[in-house]
């Protein structure tokens, strides 16, 4: 089972200070400003902006997963919690279903705090919080009343890199594991796709103020991943993501060791198929062009992938 010798941030924190955060994060729901959107509608008063999303936690499903990387997932799996809705807009989106259609219901912190409780008790490494941007205070909250519970095990923060640097700076001392996607170089292919054309900018910033928190990704000696930043990034036809400007600006602006998975799962989904070359899978080549892109600008940890 799980190592508890190692204490998750949110359990170093002086006395009353997760509170005064939680606190603050539901301010930012008054005007919000929860994402680079900022839509500036009124969440507290029912008033919904781009999310679509209240301010009670909505939740699509739970559980222990095995498909996420091999130091989140271990042996017993990472303990994943996937929210409902989101601030992004990509058409190609393959939890759509989630992210677009809102598939979930709406419940209580009470309720998202228990199933963290239950997540660590089937031995989960870890509390993964899928999609969590536009419901931070929300989970905020939640980790608050777990942690008081009992809850000890590292704290994912799975995003697709779409945040507000007042949002990650609050979540400073919370959060053990950052795992942010990094979408695009291209603004306008930010925006064609994904409905985001400050999407590049804001990631390099987010990208940075993150590592600055955590660090490289620590991986103990039985391969389980307990602090540190681990990006993802998805390959998409036709050099669409600009892979090789973003593993570069990684190399040379974050660190050559971090943690990094090149994603090949890339398939035409929603509204993809009305979008080439997004109707289509990646090739081999185009694979295989990404990860060589990332060897030849120095990333040393790359997810998958023995560097020499």
């Amino acid at each position: 089972m799980e190592d508890y010798s190692f204490v998750p941030a949110y359990l170093k924190l002086p006395p009353g200070i997760l509170s005064d955060k939680v606190e603050e994060a539901f301010s930012i729901l008054k005007e919000c400003t929860l994402c680079p959107r900022e839509c500036r509608v009124d969440r507290t008063s029912g008033e919904k902006g781009f999310c679509k999303t209240g301010i009670r936690p909505f939740i699509s499903s739970y559980g222990p997963h095995f498909g996420e990387e091999r130091p989140l997932v271990g042996r017993f799996g990472s303990g994943t919690i996937f929210m409902g809705h989101c601030n992004l807009g990509c058409i190609f989106c393959q939890n759509y279903s989630i992210s677009h259609l809102g598939e979930g219901v709406e419940t209580s912190f009470e309720k998202v705090a228990d199933i963290m409780m239950e997540l660590q008790k089937q031995g989960c490494h870890n509390i993964n919080l899928v999609t969590p941007t536009h419901q931070m205070p929300m989970l905020l909250k939640s980790i608050l009343i777990a942690s008081k519970k009992g809850l000890k095990i590292p704290i994912v923060y799975n995003c697709g890199g779409y945040e507000s640097i007042h949002a990650i700076q609050l979540l400073d001392g919370v959060i053990d594991i950052y795992m942010p996607d990094f979408k695009y170089w291209d603004p306008s292919m930010a925006e064609r796709y994904s409905k985001a054309k400050n999407y590049p900018e804001n990631a390099k910033i987010i990208l940075k103020e993150m590592h600055r928190q955590v660090g490289d990704l620590i991986i103990d000696k039985y391969g389980i991943a307990h602090r540190g930043l681990l990006v993802r990034h998805l390959v998409l036809p036709e050099r669409i993501a600009g892979t090789e400007d973003i593993v570069n600006f990684i190399a040379n602006e974050i660190s050559i060791n971090t943690y990094i998975n090149i994603m090949d799962q890339y398939h035409p989904c929603f509204k993809a198929f009305d979008y080439p070359p997004l109707n289509r899978r990646i090739t081999k080549n185009e694979y295989e062009e990404a990860l060589n892109f990332a060897i030849k600008a120095g990333l040393k940890r790359i997810d998958g992938v023995t560097v020499f």
